[in-house]
């Protein structure tokens, strides 16, 4: 008796997404992470300046 419930311990669902080159790129490139990190600030400090006025 055959039943098409069979549990796979490995399916490829189980593995999580591998980035693709550019994403990598971006998340090592210094120059963009600096970048990246004064465009939160200014979003940040335009909040509290904001909420201070």
């Amino acid at each position: 008796m055959s039943t098409n419930n069979e549990i796979r311990a490995y399916k490829d669902e189980y593995y999580p997404p591998v980035p693709t080159r550019m994403t990598r790129f971006w998340r090592t490139c210094i120059m963009y992470q600096i970048f990246r990190f004064f465009v939160l600030n200014y979003k940040i400090m335009k909040m509290v300046v904001k909420g201070h006025s």
